[in-house]
């Protein structure tokens, strides 16, 4: 329970300050800490990221952070592949999971370490942001990440949003993804161990109002950084354990 809490205030510190990073971080501490299977921990986080994006989206929404009609073209191209993911992940061995999961954290974690990219403002064309946000609804379904932290750098650089903005929008995309990957999966629900993901979920939530607050106190480049290292770790960790299997 006390692991389940804590880690759940992290997930919600990062989703509410960078708009993603937080199911990369929950989906570790799901299989390493709480004995969960890759496939259960991808399912849970999905619930998880769900429940904690909405809510963190509600209070960006209030700021006027975020650009409704840009999120859900973005959103809207990942649905099907998200959906595609979920049912496909059923059907992929543990390890392969595991690995995919570890790089997919390894280049979460370069990204937040780099400085941020002076594209904002740069308009791409209406097929780019659908190419992205099709790609990033895969990764979503098949993995069991939001993809907030993919999200963010997309919105950045190829809709040419400010990071502010870009990190409100992306909130939407990460709910609308997480919902249609968890709608895949929803047999899988069913065996989940409510009393730790409850307690994970709800302390996610809390903490993602911590994290909005806290973006506005806390440089974005130290935040990333700090959530890219432990990253950058956890990937490793992950990476070394899919080998050893």
């Amino acid at each position: 329970m006390l692991i389940a809490l804590a880690a759940g205030a992290v997930v919600g510190l990062a989703l509410g300050a960078l708009g993603g990073g937080g199911s990369v971080l929950a989906v570790p501490v799901l299989i390493y800490l709480l004995g969960f299977s890759p496939s259960a921990a991808a399912t849970a986080s999905l619930l998880i990221v769900l429940a904690t994006s909405a809510t963190a989206l509600y209070g960006h929404a209030k700021d006027g952070n975020v650009r409704w009609r840009t999120g859900a073209l973005f959103a809207a191209a990942g649905l099907v592949p998200a959906a595609l993911g979920g049912l496909l992940a059923a059907h992929l061995p543990e390890t392969l999971l595991t690995a995919g999961f570890a790089a997919v954290a390894g280049i979460a974690a370069v990204r937040m370490l780099r400085p941020a990219a002076p594209a904002e403002g740069v308009r791409r064309s209406t097929g780019a942001v659908a190419g992205a946000g099709a790609g990033l609804g895969a990764v979503t379904g098949v993995l069991g990440v939001g993809g907030g932290f993919l999200t963010v750098p997309a919105l950045v650089q190829v809709v040419g949003l400010r990071m502010r903005t870009a990190v409100g929008t992306s909130l939407l995309v990460v709910a609308t993804n997480a919902l249609a990957a968890l709608l895949a999966r929803a047999g899988t629900a069913q065996t989940l161990d409510w009393a730790v993901v409850a307690p994970f979920a709800g302390a996610a939530i809390l903490g993602a109002w911590d994290g909005r607050r806290l973006a506005s106190k806390v440089s974005g480049d130290t935040l990333r950084r700090v959530f890219g290292a432990a990253l950058l770790a956890v990937a490793a960790l992950m990476l070394l354990d899919a080998t050893v299997l």
